[in-house]
């Protein structure tokens, strides 16, 4: 029950970025991708490090500019640039591959070996997303290929390491997020100054869309994000991942008008069913690894009253 909680909650992150569009197309300023990266991850950062109360020390310096680079300072310019340089589509299937290279990362990195259900959801999800936001009259940009593939390999590595360094003692995910979130957005703004320029000028429903994606899209989700890498295992966490453009294709159905068609129905099908299918997969895994341990805590113990008795 514990684990089924834990994976509810690490939903949700995937799920709210899935409204990183709508929010985007409708209440910020055209244009600005890499100013809006930095309105983000700055802001919610500094503000998650001054709830935290809390600084690294030591290695946590350069760790936590390691993983805010690779889960933020360099995937959301590599993202934009791909959605720029692709059709939406491309973009978001070339993003549901991650899962496929957090498996890999997690086999050398981790010694995390996945199962042969957990590789073959990771595909049909991939696949599933692909009938929900793929049209006939996709075009491929190699630069945008590119920039999305490398999007998502540098997610995966942050993931993956995310787990493999932990947290230092005493610290939570609050922090641990804070740190990165803050590291990402001051890695993307010489970026943002050099391609975008001076930042535009913000009405009220810009002020709005920016702290939903401060608050809501960026702090809290990355911070449950982050949490149920910790709790649940790299893998695991990342399956969730096509909860993302599926969201995205409902909220373009329920709130921009958007038909959905019966492909595309099918798609959230089989998407959501390889989603669900990961998890137990995973669970069983987990619960495999955790009886094994067990037996050998058992083994353990005989040897030790044996060697007592003695």
């Amino acid at each position: 029950m514990k684990r089924l909680a834990t994976v509810a909650l690490t939903a949700l992150a995937p799920i709210s970025w899935g409204s990183t569009y709508a929010v985007a197309s409708e209440l910020l300023p055209p244009d600005r991708p890499l100013f809006t990266g930095v309105m983000r991850a700055l802001p919610a950062g500094l503000l998650l490090t001054a709830l935290a109360r809390t600084l690294p020390k030591g290695e946590w310096w350069w760790k936590s500019a390691v993983l805010g680079t690779l889960n933020i300072g360099a995937f959301f310019p590599l993202l934009f640039l791909s959605a720029y340089r692709l059709p939406g589509g491309v973009a978001a299937v070339l993003g549901s591959a991650g899962p496929l290279f957090v498996v890999g990362l997690a086999a050398l990195v981790l010694g995390e070996r996945a199962s042969l259900r957990t590789v073959l959801a990771a595909v049909v999800g991939a696949f599933g997303v692909s009938m929900v936001v793929l049209t006939a009259d996709a075009a491929l940009d190699p630069v945008g290929v590119v920039a999305g593939v490398v999007s998502s390999a540098s997610m995966a590595a942050g993931t993956v390491m995310t787990k493999r360094w932990g947290r230092p003692e005493g610290v939570g995910p609050l922090a641990m997020t804070g740190w990165q979130l803050t590291a990402g957005g001051l890695v993307i703004i010489p970026v943002a100054a050099l391609v975008e320029g001076a930042p535009p000028a913000l009405d009220g429903q810009a002020l709005l869309g920016y702290g939903y994606m401060m608050l809501i899209n960026t702090g809290i989700a990355y911070w449950l994000w982050f949490r149920g890498i910790g709790q649940l295992g790299a893998t695991s966490v990342t399956l969730l991942g096509p909860l993302s453009p599926l969201t995205a294709a409902v909220i373009g159905w329920a709130a921009l008008g958007q038909a959905l068609t019966p492909v595309q129905l099918g798609g959230m099908a089989i998407a959501l069913g390889a989603t669900l299918a990961g998890q137990l997969a995973a669970a069983r895994a987990a619960q495999s690894f955790s009886s094994s341990e067990q037996n050998d805590r058992n083994i353990s113990m005989d040897l030790t009253d044996g060697r007592v008795r003695r």
